[in-house]
This record gives structure tokens, sequence and C-alpha cells, in this order.
């Protein structure tokens, strides 16, 4: 009983926390005049604070410093130190504007503390290409590429209103259940406090008008650098077949949770490669800008996005059985397939223009 309500304190705790902090920070960057300015590849229309994710930093670290033990869990200890590293690196690109290389150091150094120091790493392919345990070298260069991923995913993803943090929600709720379910409390809080700060930040990001405030790099690097911690947590969890909740495919299924930021972001990176560009060339490729372009609003696009992100996540844990490699093959086949989608519905929408012109 004091471990559940351990996960719903922490979980009132971040909401509450973001609640009271972000009408202070709005009014704060008003009188400073930190703004985020509309440009061609921002989907907003007037200035507006993007300094959102000094309230999820505070909200996550504040519960983690209170609902969990330093002591049991080592590895928080690092995440800690880790999620001020990463937090200050984008309130500096939020405020001033940093190179894309200079995040992305900031992003490896956090991580390799998680990692090397925290000792958080993924030792295990569950079987895929028949190969279970792995080497060091080898854990520590995947554990760090997924950290690198998912948190690039978040920030990336953080272009239109709701998307990063609504899809926050989603993977923070899923993997809470799960890590509960498994007696995994410490990280059933840091989910909890996740979805806690998240949700109220969904609320003043997508329906306030007065206390309007975007997360910034500040806040979606740091939900990047959590959801990463969770992931890695979870796939550990799952090695061992005698578990009660044993998830078979569970490099699959984590990736149906997150497969909104994955898939996005390697499909951006790979059509900047292809047309000769940085991929970390700031552009207007993603799905989401493709569902503004389309008239879609901002609400209606989140809304489609997660709509999908929910159709992968329940056909993962429903078809959880296949394996690894069924699952990842029947992710990447839908994943294009709604990626393209967008673009198709445009066009048929302006081939029939054309024809009722005519």
């Amino acid at each position: 009983m004091f471990l559940i309500i351990s996960v719903i304190l922490s979980f009132l705790t971040a909401f509450t926390i973001v609640f009271t902090s972000i009408p202070t920070i709005v009014y704060v960057a008003k009188a400073k005049k930190l703004f985020d300015e509309p440009g061609t590849r921002k989907a907003h229309k007037s200035n507006t604070p993007a300094l959102g994710g000094i309230g999820i930093f505070a909200a996550l670290l504040i519960t983690i410093g209170v609902f969990t033990d330093f002591s049991v869990r080592r590895e928080f200890q690092f995440l800690f130190t880790a999620s001020i590293i990463l937090f200050f690196f984008g309130l500096k690109d939020d405020i001033l504007i940093i190179a894309p290389i200079k995040k992305l150091w900031g992003q490896l150094l956090a991580s390799l503390i998680v990692i090397l120091l925290g000792e958080i790493r993924i030792t295990n392919l569950h079987g895929f290409a028949g190969i279970t345990q792995i080497g060091d070298i080898s854990s520590i260069l995947l554990t760090l590429f997924v950290f690198v991923v998912i948190i690039n995913g978040f920030n990336l993803i953080d272009g239109i209103d709701g998307l990063a943090s609504g899809v926050g929600i989603l993977a923070s709720l899923i993997f809470g259940v799960i890590f509960f379910l498994n007696r995994e409390f410490d990280y059933s809080i840091i989910a909890s406090a996740m979805a806690g700060s998240l949700i109220t930040f969904f609320y003043f990001n997508v329906f306030s008008k007065k206390f309007k405030v975007f997360m910034g790099d500040s806040g979606s690097l740091l939900v990047g650098l959590f959801m990463a911690l969770v992931v890695v947590r979870f796939n550990e969890i799952n090695i061992v077949r005698s578990n009660e909740f044993f998830i078979r495919a569970a490099p699959a299924v984590s990736i149906s949770i997150l497969i909104i930021p994955l898939f996005d972001t390697i499909r951006v990176f790979f059509i900047r490669l292809f047309r000769g560009k940085s991929p970390f060339k700031a552009d207007t490729n993603h799905v989401h800008h493709q569902l503004i372009a389309m008239g879609m609003s901002h609400l209606k696009a989140t809304l489609y996005i997660l709509g999908v992100n929910i159709i992968f996540i329940i056909l993962a844990f429903s078809l959880n059985q296949l394996g690894i490699f069924k699952l990842l093959l029947i992710n990447l086949i839908l994943a294009i397939f709604f990626s393209l989608l967008p673009e198709i519905i445009f066009k048929l929408k302006e081939k029939k223009i054309k024809q009722n012109n005519s």
C-alpha cells in the first residue's frame, strides 16, 4: 500500500509543481521578452514563451529526490546529474540558440554519465538475429546510440502543440504500469512523475491562451533522456522469461511505443542525407509539418499522430508472441505507410481540385 501511495503521490507532486510554476514562468518570460518567434519552418504564428522545460525539470528532479532512494537505485544519482547538464544545454538553446553539434555533445555527455557511471546498459538482444548476451563495449555503444536517438527524437517532434508531451504521456503511462506490475516501483515512480508533469504541461501548451507555453529544448531533451532510461530498463527486466509479466519481443514493443519520435527522426535524417544536407539541418520534412501544410490545426494533427501511435501500441502487445523480427517488420511497413499517407491524401485533394476547376 505504501508503494502504491508513493506512485500516486509522485504523479500528484509533479502535476502540482508544473501547474503552479508555468504561470510564473510565462510572466517572467513575457517580462524579459524571452519568446520563440515565428519563422519559416515554425508552425506557430505569434511570439510564445518557450521555457516550459523549467517547470518539467523542477517537477522531475524534486519528485525523484523525494520519492526515490539513491542508495537503492544508484543510477538515479547519475540521472540527476545528467538531467542538470542536459537541461542547461537546452535552456541555453532556448534563450540564445546554440549550434546543433554543441547540443549533440551535451546529449553524449549526459548519456555517458548515466551509461558509464550509472551502469544503465542494454546487455541482451533477446535472441534477435540469434544474439543474446553482448559484450561491454557493444553494450555501451548500443545504449549510447539508443539514448541519442530517443533524446533527439523527442527534440525533433516538438514542433507542434501537444505532440512531444502527448507521446511522452502515452509512453509514461504504459511503461509506468508495466514497471508497477513487475514490482519495479522506483521506475514506476519516475514514469508516474513524467506522466504527471507532461499532462499538466499539455494543458497549458494546447488549451491555455493566457499561459500558453512551449516545452523548448530544455524540456524536450530532458523528456528524451528520461524516456531513454525507462526504455533501457524495460528491455532489461524482460530478459528473464520466468518474469510473471514477461514480454517476449520487448525491444520491438518498446520501439512500437516510441514509434513516432524514432521513425520520424530516422526518416528525416535519411531524407536530409539523400539531399546532400546535414542530418542536423532543420527543415519541414517532419510528418507533423506535412499535416499542418494540409490545413490541419495543431490539435487535429497531434490527435491524428497520437491515434496512429495508439494503433502501434495495441498491435505491439497483441502481436508480441510473433517475436522481435516479425514485429519490427510490421512496425516498419506500417510506419512507412502512415508517414506517406498525409502526402498521398494531399496529392489526391490537389488532383480533385484541379479536376473540379477544369
